[in-house]
């Protein structure tokens, strides 16, 4: 799998065009399901706004996105591109307005639905997802800060560290980087410690 960026919780950001409120809010979906429930989340929390603007874009190149009641390609679209222009895959937008009165035009609107739409992302925490393995090894006290170093000179990150009769390390490291580590880690324990490498799996790292 290739890496790929997404964020890492829910963030909004709120900007004013013309007394109009646009009110951006961002969150991290697995599938279209999670899209959904999120875009109804936003809709039944703003139920007296004008407008509620959506935007999705999911990894295996699946995209959709509504102008809800704005003129076409006024809104939806804006709110896609902005996604896309941050490289963010699992991720919607809901860009909610409360109109204030003064229209706005087309090219008000496309600005507007933008800007609120890069407002979320900014507020939100980018990370990059990437196919991860843990590598769990139990070592005597001694050995703590030696396979700490090895550790992180191979691109090892520790997650874990429990301090019993020895020591149960857990690190997290780019699936394919492990056999370096587990080379050092076998020569520096001399082959006494079980070393457990897990499955693959996605993880921000």
């Amino acid at each position: 799998m290739a890496a790929y960026q997404t964020i890492a919780e829910v963030a909004e950001a709120e900007i004013v065009e013309k007394k109009s409120r646009f009110i951006g809010r961002i969150a991290p979906v697995a599938d279209e399901e999670e899209a959904l429930a999120f875009i109804a989340e936003v809709k039944a929390a703003h139920r007296m706004a004008r407008h509620n603007v959506y935007a999705y874009v999911l990894r295996g190149g699946r995209i959709r996105y509504t102008d809800d009641g704005e003129p076409a390609k006024t809104a939806g679209m804006p709110t896609l591109e902005a996604i896309q222009h941050a490289g963010l895959e699992d991720v919607a937008v809901v860009v909610t307005r409360y109109f204030g009165g003064i229209l706005l035009g087309t090219g008000g609107l496309v600005r507007a639905y933008t800007d609120a739409t890069k407002a979320a992302i900014e507020a939100a925490r980018i990370v990059v997802v990437s196919r991860c393995v843990d590598v769990m090894t139990e070592v005597p006290y001694n050995l703590y800060e030696p396979v700490c170093r090895i550790a992180e000179a191979c691109g090892a990150r520790l997650q874990e560290s429990d301090f019993a009769e020895n020591v149960l390390l857990t690190f997290c490291m780019l699936d394919g980087t492990q056999a370096l580590f587990l080379e050092k880690l076998t020569e520096l324990t001399r082959g006494q410690s079980e070393i457990i490498v897990t499955d693959p799996f996605d993880a921000a790292f």
